[in-house]
């Protein structure tokens, strides 16, 4: 069977969402996959990361209460990690799309004209879509001498066997981050090299908490720190910055992902390879007549993050479904078919010990959108934060929009605080107002209170 309703590209749990979401509605769906099915996320990127995060965190958790003695094994921490990525096993998989109805196809495909892929020697056709959620790929800096010497990438270092002893970390984002703390509590001396800030998309109070907790556990990291150029010394790796070498076992390059289309074959289709896809609101690429072609997650370069690109992936294969039945689409603002929440209500957890998460706008780029806001500040410090942990850090932001009187954004920086995003993040995508949310009352003792104090300072 070569013709199919839909054809997806890539096999990620963003791919695996378009294509289930065309199939439940009676079309036949190909499922084609070049490496792993069940893709970055699954053996590379979110669940190792968070598995190797996990147990060390539990640990520093357990140690904040008094009375509490904790320790663990790494090599456990490494054999968990294998447990939930099964070393590359993807069959469990492969068996999920089989029952699923869906038709997985391996191979690296390629776009070769209006509705046709080529897999190797074969050529499929879709009659309604083609979706493309092929992911990204790490960026390297063009820094002399990196080229030459070995270094790790995320899929590196998520899936070593033990912590090196000396551990170089470029980059100041998510990953360096996440992994730069996993590795210091691992066992590795960890060195981070950061340009501007941590975590600078995000409020700035998110990057100096984690670099005081990084700082605090023994992590040297050094804002404004500028790699001049890496060399091979013998089995280790010598870094320059700033004219002083700084040798290490390791050395992980997190600067960033681009869209990947390369290699897709997007200029058969009049598209530039290497650039993203970009789309509406209902996924549809731009820029390609005849309204077939489809894209969904990091691809599009919109909302690069796992969960958001399931979002948009259930809009596009609704979408995909109502246009195959001749449908009309409601792709107003936070409609069936329109993915809005890529625009103002993006959430975001990053999993270091303190956890950040965010959701919307931050305070400087609402202002940027225009909007008058005002920034409600506040230490985490109500009575469920100081059951939770002896000598609880926190920090909460409210961002407000002061015409309406909505949230447009929030930020929680403590322990466990990626668990107050939800109910920051229906706020945001409600536009509850404020003197509704003074009606949603936080259970006590729990660190839901915040929202109270945080509301009593915005009316003070």
């Amino acid at each position: 069977m070569t013709e199919f309703d839909v054809i997806v590209i890539g096999a990620g749990p963003v791919g695996e969402n378009a294509a289930d979401y065309a199939h439940r509605s009676g079309l036949s769906v190909a499922l084609v996959e070049g490496e792993k099915v069940g893709g970055e996320c699954s053996y590379w990127a979110c669940i190792p990361s968070k598995a190797l995060l996990r147990t060390p965190n539990a640990v520093a958790a357990a140690r904040r209460l008094a009375g509490v003695t904790a320790t663990f094994d790494p090599k456990e921490v490494f054999a968990r990690r294998d447990a939930f990525t099964g070393r590359g096993d993807d069959s469990g998989q492969a068996e999920w799309a089989a029952s699923a109805g869906l038709t997985l196809v391996r191979g690296h495909a390629r776009l070769a004209g209006e509705r046709t892929v080529e897999v190797g020697d074969t050529t499929l056709t879709a009659r309604h879509a083609v979706v493309v959620a092929t992911g990204s790929v790490p960026v390297t800096p063009p820094i002399p001498g990196l080229s030459d010497v070995r270094s790790w990438g995320s899929r590196e270092a998520t899936s070593a066997d033990a912590a090196p002893r000396r551990l170089g970390v470029l980059g100041g984002g998510v990953v360096a981050c996440e992994l730069g703390q996993a590795y210091q509590r691992l066992g590795s001396q960890v060195t981070m090299l950061v340009r501007d800030r941590l975590l600078a998309a995000l409020e700035p109070v998110a990057g100096s908490r984690v670099a005081d907790a990084l700082r605090a556990e023994g992590v040297d990291v050094r804002i404004g720190a500028q790699l001049e150029s890496v060399a091979a010394a013998g089995e280790a790796i010598a870094l320059t910055v700033g004219g002083e070498t700084i040798e290490v076992d390791e050395l992980l390059v997190a600067t960033g992902r681009r869209p990947r289309t390369a290699d897709l074959g997007v200029d058969a289709v009049g598209l530039e390879p290497g650039k993203p896809l970009a789309i509406d609101d209902s996924g549809l690429v731009e820029g390609v007549p005849g309204g077939w072609l489809y894209a969904v997650g990091d691809v599009t370069g919109r909302a690069p993050l796992t969960h958001q690109g399931k979002y948009q992936a259930r809009i596009a294969g609704a979408a995909i479904t109502a246009r195959a039945a001749g449908t009309a689409l409601d792709t107003a603002p936070w409609g069936e078919h329109s993915a809005t929440a890529d625009h103002v209500a993006v959430p975001q957890v990053v999993f270091t010990d303190p956890e950040v998460a965010h959701v919307g706008r931050t305070a400087s780029e609402a202002r940027e959108a225009g909007i008058e806001v005002r920034e409600v500040s506040l230490d985490i410090a109500v009575a469920g934060s100081s059951l939770h942990a002896d000598g609880y850090e926190g920090t909460a932001v409210l961002v407000v929009d002061t015409a309406r009187e909505v949230l447009v954004g929030a930020t929680f920086v403590g322990q466990d605080v990626s668990e107050l995003l939800h109910s920051a993040t229906v706020a945001v995508v409600g536009e509850v107002p404020l003197a509704r949310l003074w009606h949603a009352v936080p259970s006590f003792p729990t660190i839901s209170e915040i929202w109270l104090r945080l509301l009593e300072a915005y009316r003070a």
